[in-house]
């Protein structure tokens, strides 16, 4: 019973330890119940399962540079009022925007062409800044409260989901890589294969011996099938 496990495709692989190790456990073979192999096969194969079809990044990249770009938004909106406000000083308030147009001059005029990292943390200077009463007391008398309230609560939103996305990506850096799951699948199987060969002779192992032979015997022909219309394929292009 021979069979080149590393050929196998990802699917192929999985397909191949799970028909063994539902046969092995089908009780119609008492010579490998309970056996401490098989075991080990399970857990290497629920392991693999599990990561071999996992998502490299959380996912959240979309939704992220979505709530960025409404952040920039309402920045750039509530900047440019300022600006234009300021350059008028016949309005009776152009003082007060100018103020609060200095403010934003303080932590920079271009938020919005930042890195998500380094525009969170001005755009946290900048609100904590605003928040302070003499601030807050400019923006209502400018009545800006409503641009202000949507460009924090922007902010704060982008500041949730980033995090999020950070700390999902995170989890599944750490995770054992696929590779490394499949070479310990790998292992055990073939150590799995190696046993039932072995005991292909001893009295209770001819019939388990025979129908695990041919469940490697359909994932060898299975790879050479699709190893044969890949090359068929190539040639046709």
């Amino acid at each position: 019973m021979k069979i080149t496990l590393a050929k196998l495709s990802t699917k192929d692989l999985a397909t191949l330890a799970q028909r063994i190790i539902s046969n092995s456990q089908s009780g119609k073979y008492p010579v490998i119940t309970n056996h401490p192999l098989l075991s080990v096969l399970q857990t290497s194969y629920t392991e693999y399962d599990s990561v071999y079809t996992k998502q490299v990044y959380s996912g959240k990249g979309k939704d992220v540079a979505t709530l960025d770009h409404e952040r920039d938004v309402a920045y750039s909106n509530m900047k440019a009022f300022l600006n234009g406000y300021q350059k008028l000083p016949s309005m009776a308030n152009y003082q007060l925007a100018e103020d609060l147009y200095g403010v934003f001059k303080t932590f920079g005029l271009d938020l919005d062409r930042l890195s998500y990292s380094s525009q969170t943390a001005q755009m946290k200077k900048l609100i904590e800044t605003l928040e302070r009463p003499e601030n807050m007391e400019k923006i209502a008398n400018l009545s800006l409260n409503t641009a202000y309230d949507d460009m924090k609560s922007k902010h704060e939103a982008f500041e949730i989901l980033f995090a999020e996305q950070a700390e999902a990506n995170g989890e599944l850096r750490q995770m054992k890589s696929a590779s490394a799951v499949r070479k310990d699948l790998e292992k055990i199987l073939k150590s799995y294969i190696n046993l039932v060969t072995v005991m292909k002779d001893v009295p209770g192992w001819e019939v388990f011996y025979a129908d695990t032979n041919e469940l490697v015997k359909a994932a060898k022909n299975s790879s050479i099938a699709k190893t044969k219309d890949e090359n068929s394929s190539d040639k046709k292009m």
